[in-house]
């Protein structure tokens, strides 16, 4: 199996998807690592995520100092810093960054921030393994729908963090560098599921942007599940993408309300916000094909895209407008989700999913 015996640094791993994308890799789906190495700077979150992890009778200072020890091995350190991003990378054989700064009106106030995590750390891990030629297999960025026609910050630092990890299979070709994009994962850290949860406990209102927005809906093993096709699947550049479902926010806000007499407010769009994302743009349409159930954008790049075309898979981009659930399609993926109001549940590893 294909990480047997390997070693995967998560950079962000201690984020709502790198929490579940450790507890499948350390379940051994794909093989069961050496050892999953977490790169995070929240000594915090690493405090509370090695704790879920260890037997209650575990004592404290014995997690800690035992720390290098464990098939899970926690680093405090972040990515901007290229000498953090050398220590970790040098040993690991996949490396999947999941690191980022991810909320869009954050990123609009910060850009500058945003540019640092977002690209900066992107390119010190390709500088780190071409500059020390550390014997990396894989890396693999995690990306997102708003890098398609980027109109905010965040989409525009994750587009570039696309090219970055794309160009860099050319100079270095004994890395596979490959991206998965995908759109709002449900019930993420900062998302607006948890958001609308909240303001239902408190009795409401719940604010809506605008009514006719839609967005891509994907769960969090969905996100994971699209990472490990990627690793399966995804040649040396592309960019994999999950066929995924979208819904307007006025339907996700009434299917979580339910039958609660709890107004909603429309406050309009916020600094960034598009109106409809875009999972693959036009432009990318011509290169884009059908590989097991998702969409993979080839490299527009010569050098890694000198394989005969197949038949392009879109005739058009593929926006969330294009597939949007019904009032009835939204409360059953929500409650298969268990994420309507009183259905919350925690994840294994102890991460409150609602």
């Amino acid at each position: 199996m294909m990480l047997q015996d390997r070693v995967i640094l998560v950079t962000g791993g201690t984020g709502s998807l790198g929490k579940v994308l450790v507890r499948r890799l350390l379940s051994g789906e794909l093989g069961t690592p050496a050892k999953v190495v977490v790169l995070s700077r929240d000594e915090g979150k690493q405090h509370d995520m090695r704790m879920a992890y260890m037997h209650k009778q575990v004592t404290t200072d014995e997690v800690i100092f035992r720390n290098f020890q464990q098939a899970l091995e926690f680093r405090i350190g972040d990515v901007r810093d290229f000498g953090d991003v050398c220590s970790a990378v040098k040993s690991a054989d996949i490396v999947i960054n999941a690191a980022a700064l991810k909320q869009v009106p954050t990123c609009e106030y910060f850009a500058d921030q945003a540019v640092l995590t977002n690209c900066i750390g992107a390119m010190n891990i390709v500088r780190a393994i071409r500059e020390n030629s550390y014997k990396v297999d894989t890396v693999v960025g995690v990306s997102t729908d708003k890098a398609a026609k980027p109109v905010n910050v965040m989409g525009m630092t994750k587009a570039i963090q696309e090219r970055i990890f794309t160009s860099a299979n050319v100079l270095n070709p004994d890395t596979r560098f490959i991206c998965v994009r995908y759109g709002n994962v449900l019930a993420s850290r900062g998302s607006v599921i948890p958001l609308f949860h909240d303001q239902i406990a408190s009795g409401g209102p719940v604010t809506v942007t605008v009514p006719e927005m839609t967005r891509f809906l994907l769960s969090l093993d969905q996100a994971v599940d699209t990472v490990f096709a990627a690793l399966r699947t995804a040649k040396a550049g592309e960019t994999l993408v999950p066929d995924a479902p979208a819904a307007t926010v006025e339907n996700l806000a009434k299917a979580l309300i339910g039958d609660r007499n709890i107004e909603t407010r429309v406050t309009g769009i916020r600094p960034g916000e598009k109106m409809h994302e875009i999972m693959v743009s036009d432009e990318e349409s011509h290169h884009t094909v059908r590989r097991d159930g998702y969409y993979a954008i080839q490299s527009m790049l010569p050098e890694l895209n000198s394989e005969t075309q197949t038949e392009r898979a879109l005739s058009k981009e593929f926006s969330s407008e294009d597939t949007v659930l019904s009032y009835q399609e939204t409360v059953a993926l929500l409650s298969k989700s268990r994420l309507l109001v009183g259905q919350a549940k925690l994840a294994e590893g102890g991460e409150l999913l609602a």
